[in-house]
């Protein structure tokens, strides 16, 4: 198994096997905590190995910079059968997250596990945003 994308977005679907994303990123800048994010989306490439036929689990578990959890864990599943001619067979998963409520400032951490073994992690950045003009150089991203 092969994870080929995990990426927190702006949006993202599925359309006859194409991965569509669109906006990317790993900062959020606020004006002020609690955050309340309207609308992002996780999308997940994973390609499969024909020795991997069958049914996977998959875990999303969104956290602090402590370790605590802000979401309770998302677990589902995921079948995977190949035709008679694939050596290898790509999956996307995409999970749409509406009004994300977030605290603090700090940074946040998006992990994915499969069959019970951590697989990736994405970080989130959450900061308070400056004044016009006080952003520093390559200090990016979504801005509430």
């Amino acid at each position: 198994m092969e994870i080929e994308t995990f990426v927190l977005c702006d949006a993202a679907t599925d359309y006859r096997g194409k991965l569509n994303i669109l906006g990317t990123f790993d900062t959020i800048h606020a004006k002020e905590f609690p955050v309340v994010w309207p609308h992002c989306a996780l999308a997940l490439r994973v390609r499969f190995s024909k020795i991997e036929e069958g049914e996977h689990r998959v875990r999303i578990s969104f956290m602090d910079e402590d370790g605590h959890s802000i979401l309770p864990p998302l677990d589902g599943t995921v079948r995977v059968r190949f035709g008679p001619d694939a050596k290898t067979l790509p999956t996307n998963m995409i999970l749409n997250m509406e009004r994300l409520k977030l605290e603090t400032p700090g940074e946040y951490s998006i992990h994915l596990a499969i069959d019970g073994r951590q697989e990736k992690s994405l970080p989130l950045y959450l900061r308070l945003r400056r004044e016009r003009g006080e952003e520093e150089e390559g200090e990016g991203g979504e801005t509430e």
